[in-house]
């Protein structure tokens, strides 16, 4: 139990300290952008746009009994 502890209190001390992460620079926002537009691209290069608005539409007629 004694090494949990003694790891727990180092994480949150550097989660505190000098070291503490405080906050997404840009370069990772930019990479979050480069790959959601990747996901976008694939989806519209595989025309699964038409095959997923189709299940979201069925799957919402469902839902409300249509």
């Amino acid at each position: 139990m004694k090494p949990i502890r003694n790891w727990s209190t180092k994480a949150l001390a550097r989660m505190r300290g000098r070291w503490a992460d405080r906050g997404a620079t840009s370069i990772e926002y930019a990479g979050i952008v480069i790959l959601v537009a990747g996901i976008i691209i694939a989806i519209r290069a595989l025309n699964l746009d038409t095959l997923i608005s189709g299940a979201i539409s069925n799957w919402v007629g469902q839902v409300l009994g249509g």
